[in-house]
């Protein structure tokens, strides 16, 4: 299974945020969990019904979300 495709969205779940799987788990919540200074093995033994794919697929997701050519930023005065 391509990592891509375990990133669901569903206007059912969620509110239609990306989720993992359409388990009900928001990208969001677990890039905050990793922000936070957990490792992908705590993060798996807290949330048992995912899988390493999962993670790596939120972690792939995200990146290519960062993928922008230009930001515009606001010029200090």
């Amino acid at each position: 299974m391509n990592l891509q495709n375990r990133i669901t969205i569903d206007p059912a779940i969620c509110h239609g945020k990306p989720t993992i799987r359409g388990l009900r788990y928001p990208v969001e919540i677990m890039l905050e969990l990793f922000s936070s200074g957990m490792s992908l093995d705590e993060i798996l033994e807290d949330y048992e019904d995912l899988e390493r794919d999962d993670l790596l697929a939120v972690l792939a997701y995200a990146a290519r979300l960062s993928q922008v050519k230009r930001i515009e930023t606001a010029l200090a005065a």
